[in-house]
């Protein structure tokens, strides 16, 4: 098994290397954890395409030694011409279509979160310029990238449903084929447009003439967005949602994000007993899976964009009704399920600096190549995460203009109670605060050191990217008493391959309390812990 990466100066993780070597470029240039993330959210988006991109959104957690927390909602809202009646007159109805421009109908609010994080940075004393955190990034776009057996194995299996999308087929085909893994992989208009953000800051994709510039190719697609509403976009400054449990206090996203479902996975798991004898045991993963089908139930019910919720989302962390979701909880049968969860392509990825200051980032462009649209001059691959709008006006996700759309996303920090800061979190959908909770017992539970808690054979409840089914899938690596014995208690066990990417990529960085740095990368994406 793979050993921790240790630092002291400061460490970065990402799912793909040349992101976490960006951030560290940025760390040794003096630059702190904010503008080494900023580094490393462009560098990604050009280098794992199929994951993430900057027509996308990302959300923030932020903390430090001092003990404060911080948050940033990047997430961009519905077209103010998005209704259900105006859908419908596009002859849409039912649900909203996956891909093409109908599916592009919210702002990508990925860019304004790096002008808020890079605001903050100089609130630190940060003097690193935008331009130089983008060098990376504009690079690889304008030089190439090489293409991993990833981005291939994606492009190959949506080549068909996405050749015809706008854009598509010029930007990640070659000749109507699928790039070879190991080819280059140039991205000339990006290249373009990530110079102009360099040049003229990240307001140009909003409110300049980078943002009329995108604003006239949507239309152009049939995209109901307009210059009007990317101007009307702000990232967020927003105080983390928080929950002590015993040995740490967690910090997570508030809605629109999911981040109060992982928090609540894990209160619910503190109230339960007999389940941390083992981190490969059935008792952990069925205790985990209950937790997660209790908590899931009320995330259906009530969390969506917070102007459009009926309760307070921290009324979903009352002791009161995590004693009583743990109550509901059969140490010893499974309860139904059979229910359809929400895949996603996602990349999280963690930075600490040397002064103890962390961040927790997620950036995504929801499925594999969000929307499927590039943009014609900007090289913008545009994000469908409104297609997760209902078109049901009854529905807590009901498409409305304006209105941000419920997001699995959820990037995740813990305070540990022995002076420890972590940051952790993953891709991949529902299965995201699944991930969340199983990199964080394994490590403050068990007692796990952060890689090895990553390479552990990992679980997934319901779908995520390229899975179908709803059963609980466990990686071939658990023993096979925990297949059996979960089997006897009535889950539904799909194996799955030894190192699967569809339990997710993800990652964690620990900061000891006398400032050793210590991460996990994950060995099912190209990613990699850098650290000096």
């Amino acid at each position: 098994m793979t050993q921790s990466f240790l630092g002291r100066r400061g460490i970065a993780v990402a799912p793909h290397s040349l992101a976490s070597e960006a951030a560290l470029r940025v760390l040794r240039d003096g630059g702190n954890a904010l503008e080494a993330m900023i580094a490393a959210a462009a560098s990604i988006a050009v280098v794992y395409p199929h994951m993430n991109s900057i027509g996308g959104d990302g959300f923030w957690v932020i903390g430090g030694p001092t003990g404060a927390l911080q948050g940033i909602d990047a997430s961009g809202a519905s077209a103010a011409a998005a209704t259900i009646e105006n859908y419908a007159k596009r002859g849409v109805s039912g649900s909203i279509p996956f891909r093409g421009g109908v599916a592009a109908l919210t702002v990508a609010g990925t860019v304004s979160g790096w002008g808020a994080a890079h605001a903050l940075a100089r609130e630190w004393g940060g003097t690193l310029p935008l331009s130089r955190l983008l060098e990376d990034a504009l690079w690889y776009a304008r030089e190439g990238i090489p293409v991993t057996h990833s981005q291939w194995a994606c492009t190959e299996a949506k080549r068909a449903e996405l050749a015809p999308i706008a854009g598509f087929a010029e930007t990640f085909l070659e000749g109507g084929v699928s790039p070879a893994a190991f080819s280059l992989f140039r991205q000339p208009r990006l290249a373009a447009t990530l110079q102009r953000i360099a040049t003229h800051g990240t307001e140009d994709f909003y409110r300049g003439e980078l943002a009329r510039q995108l604003a006239s190719e949507l239309a152009a697609v049939g995209s109901p967005l307009t210059a009007a509403d990317l101007a009307a976009h702000q990232a967020k400054r927003v105080d983390p949602l928080t929950l002590a449990i015993h040995g740490a206090t967690l910090a997570n996203m508030t809605p629109p994000s999911q981040g109060v479902v992982s928090l609540m996975i894990l209160g619910i798991m503190q109230r339960l007993t007999g389940w941390d004898a083992d981190p490969l045991g059935a008792a952990f993963v069925h205790a985990q899976v209950e937790a997660t089908k209790q908590a899931f139930k009320l995330r259906d019910q009530h969390v969506t964009d917070p102007a459009f919720m009926r309760i307070e989302p921290a009324s979903l962390l009352r002791d009161e009704l995590l004693d009583e979701l743990a109550a509901n909880i059969d140490p010893q049968r499974a309860a139904p399920w059979g229910k359809r969860t929400d895949p996603g392509d996602t990349i999280w990825m963690g930075v600490i600096d040397g002064q103890g200051r962390a961040v927790s980032f997620i950036q995504s462009i929801y499925h594999e190549f969000g929307s499927g649209v590039v943009l014609p001059g900007s090289g913008v691959n545009w994000q469908n995460r409104g297609c997760s709008f209902s078109l049901d006006p009854a529905h807590i996700n009901a498409l409305a203009p304006g209105k941000r759309p419920f997001h699995t996303l959820n990037p995740a920090l813990a305070q540990l109670a022995d002076g420890r800061l972590m940051v952790y979190g993953t891709m991949g959908g529902d299965g995201q605060p699944q991930t969340q909770a199983t990199v964080f017992n394994r490590i403050q539970r068990f007692g796990v050191a952060p890689q090895a808690a990553i390479e552990m054979p990992r679980w997934l409840l319901g779908r995520t990217w390229g899975m179908a089914s709803d059963s609980l899938k466990l990686e071939s690596r658990f023993p096979a008493s925990t297949f059996d014995t979960l089997r006897a208690m009535g889950h539904e066990v799909e194996s799955l391959g030894d190192w699967d990417e569809s339990v997710g990529h993800a990652g964690a960085l620990v900061r000891q309390p006398n400032g050793l740095l210590m991460g996990g990368f994950d060995p099912r994406s190209n990613g990699s812990v850098a650290a000096f």
